[in-house]
C-alpha cells in the first residue's frame, strides 16, 4: 500500500528543503501517474496547513519550500 499523495509530496519537499513544481512532478511520475490537477490540490492543502510556502518564480514555474516551525513552548506550559 502506497502512502497518500499529500504525505509523499510533503516528505519530498522536507528532504530537499526547496524544489520546483516540475521536480515534484518528475518525482511523482517515478512512483505513479498523477496529474498537475492532483499536485495543485495537494500543494494548496499543504500551504493551508502551513507545511510549505509557495511562490511563483516564472510564468509557469513555482518554488515550493519546506516551512520549519519552531517548537511552541507556550503549548506545553513553559511560557
Amino acid at each position: 500500500m502506497k502512502p497518500p499523495l499529500k504525505y509523499q509530496v510533503f516528505e519530498f519537499v522536507k528532504e530537499k528543503k526547496a524544489v520546483t513544481d516540475d521536480e515534484i512532478m518528475d518525482f511523482l511520475k517515478k512512483s505513479d501517474n498523477y496529474s498537475i490537477h492532483d499536485l495543485n490540490k495537494c500543494l494548496m492543502d499543504l500551504e493551508i496547513l502551513g507545511a510549505v510556502s509557495i511562490r511563483w518564480v516564472a510564468k509557469e514555474k513555482r518554488r515550493v519550500e519546506f516551512v520549519e516551525t519552531p517548537l511552541e513552548t507556550t503549548r506545553y506550559g513553559e511560557g
